[in-house]
């Protein structure tokens, strides 16, 4: 204390330079506060504390580091990086009663047409991915993002083939689609910017055992990821089976797990896969209601563990999760239920919730960042009604809280590092849901940011003080127009193209090709032994030598010969005789 005493008597306030740090408008998320429609149960006590996830394992940081987040504008995550979204000073008093569920805030990201099929986002939280019926692929960035909620890169990846699934990791981006009635059978590889990196291939259709193609030859339903190996992927399809991939060979997989199901025919859809949380198992649903787990140690000739009839014949399963407890698993089906089972009694369910509308196939369900509940949307179940996001409990799947949204949620993702929830609705938006308090970063970042600076009469005057004088030949719609430089080699080039030039086509020689027919020597041999000469005639002198004949024995013409005038010629002169 002395010693700062004394600093300030020498007129010594402190060393180097104190950057000055913004003062954030403390009431910043009111305007992306939902209202209380939702409702509890009589079972729960909104008061309560002890059961709330509050952030996960990735949100306890230091105050002042952020998640590795690289968006398109470099100069908002600058702006960003000045505050800190865990210090205390930034917050409001919110009382020690904070929300168990991060849904007190939502955002809304608007840019597709048609339902949100596929969504997933990177470790980090920083970047969402998502597809839909419009065939559009779409990346959103937190970081770069401005209020009118944009995604910076959208992409159409396979024509009139709607996106299925995604799946992301640190660095590719995983992504499969398909087409409702017949899909294509490519998995594309993708890096997080969105540029493809690889195409893998597809499998002969034509070839009856699955063991021996080298891809899919079904439709695409689901990919994972593996959990620690970056280079290894799943792939579930139509074609009844689970392939593992590398990264690495796009020209064929690593191993083949082919399912057989029990009724005649012996193939059934896969609709979905998974690894587990520590990459030892591999889960699967199919259309014909069963459930296969095979140890990713095994030969995969039959699955270690089988549940026939876990949902209704005929009715896809959308997803199938494992917990990190290592024995629970969750799946979701398209029989409106959502069901828990146990490894270690893999018989019947642990337990069961009805009474779920599912009105598209790959509606997913999935657990909590703390293993506490389970996630899952519910449609609407007359025509203009709300769609519901329903919270359960994971040991007995009761009902906890229901939310409304605007219409049917199909993909759900809770982000256990951002502690958020994004769900993709019926009608194209992206929902995300976060609060201010238990939430870390994500939607958080664009209420720091203030509203994009208007122009001012300074701006305007800097750009009309030195206008851009383009000339027109320098435009490169008439730069093929400008007789200057580079014409002639331009013209050169362009005379051996015989596409540019006009160039007929040549004579064929040999047996032909293309659709045209060619002549052999063999022909040319028999063309010469028999010549037809007509061709060499005069046709004149060839109908008059049948004239003398005709008038001797006129055959055709004897019925006329008695009244038949007789013609008479012009006489010939002298000089036209000469001249002949």
């Amino acid at each position: 204390m002395a010693d700062m005493d004394m600093l300030a008597a020498m007129g010594i306030t402190g060393f180097g330079k104190v950057t000055k740090k913004r003062q954030l408008d403390p009431t910043r998320f009111d305007k992306n506060k939902r209202a209380a429609e939702s409702t509890y149960t009589p079972a729960e006590e909104p008061g309560s504390s002890e059961n709330k996830p509050g952030p996960s394992k990735g949100s306890s940081q230091p105050p002042g580091s952020k998640s590795q987040s690289t968006g398109p504008s470099p100069a908002a995550a600058a702006v960003t990086q000045q505050e800190s979204e865990n210090d205390p000073s930034d917050h409001e008093d919110f009382g020690d009663d904070q929300p168990r569920f991060p849904i007190t805030h939502e955002l809304l990201l608007k840019d597709h047409t048609k339902v949100v099929s596929a969504l997933a986002l990177d470790p980090s939280g920083a970047r969402i991915v998502s597809g839909s019926h419009d065939y559009d692929c779409k990346l959103w960035d937190f970081g770069g993002m401005d209020l009118q909620c944009k995604p910076f890169k959208s992409w159409e990846p396979a024509g009139t083939y709607y996106v299925r699934d995604f799946n992301l990791l640190v660095v590719p981006v995983l992504h499969v689609q398909l087409a409702s009635d017949k899909g294509t059978t490519q998995i594309r590889l993708f890096d997080r910017d969105g540029e493809e990196q690889a195409t893998f291939i597809k499998g002969d259709p034509y070839i009856r055992d699955m063991k021996h193609t080298a891809g899919h030859v079904g439709e695409l339903s689901s990919c994972a990821w593996h959990p620690h190996d970056p280079k290894t992927f799943i792939t579930s399809s139509a074609d009844s089976t689970i392939r593992i991939w590398d990264v690495e060979n796009k020209r064929k997989q690593k191993t083949v797990i082919v399912v057989k199901s029990k009724d005649r025919g012996a193939r059934t859809k896969i609709t979905s896969c998974g690894y587990s949380t520590d990459g030892k198992l591999i889960g699967g649903t199919c259309l014909d209601g069963a459930v296969h787990i095979w140890q990713t140690s095994s030969n995969f000739v039959r699955p270690n563990m089988t549940i026939e009839g876990a949902h209704v014949k005929g009715t896809e399963t959308g997803s199938m999760t494992f917990s990190v407890d290592g024995h629970t698993v969750l799946t979701r089906g398209g029989d409106d239920t959502v069901k828990l089972w146990d490894l270690r009694a893999f018989k019947k369910p642990l337990a069961t919730r009805s009474e779920l509308a599912t009105l598209y196939p790959h509606t997913n369900a999935m657990f909590s960042p703390d293993d506490k509940y389970v996630i899952t949307g519910s449609g609407a179940t007359a025509k203009g009604s709300k769609g519901k996001l329903v919270f359960l409990e994971k040991n007995n799947l009761e009902v906890v809280k229901t939310l409304e949204v605007d219409s049917t949620p199909v993909r759900v993702f809770w982000h256990s590092k951002i502690n958020q929830i994004v769900t993709g609705l019926s009608n194209g938006q992206i929902v995300v849901l976060y609060s201010p308090t238990t939430s870390l970063n994500g939607a958080k970042l664009l209420a720091n940011k203030g509203p994009p600076r208007k122009v001012t009469i300074e701006d305007m005057s800097d750009a009309l003080a030195a206008p851009a004088i383009i000339t027109p030949h320098a435009l490169p719609m008439f730069r093929d127009m400008d007789p200057g430089r580079g014409t002639k080699r331009k013209a050169e080039k362009d005379r051996l193209d015989p596409r540019k030039s006009r160039r007929p086509e040549l004579p064929v020689t040999g047996p032909g090709k293309g659709g045209r027919v060619g002549a052999s020597a063999t022909q040319h041999v028999v063309q010469n032994l028999v010549r037809d000469t007509t061709r060499d005639e005069d046709p004149r002198e060839a109908l008059l030598k049948y004239a003398e004949k005709a008038e001797n024995d006129p055959q055709w013409t004897a019925a006329w010969k008695a009244n038949q005038p007789k013609p008479v010629f012009a006489p010939v002169s002298d000089e036209e005789e000469e001249e002949k």
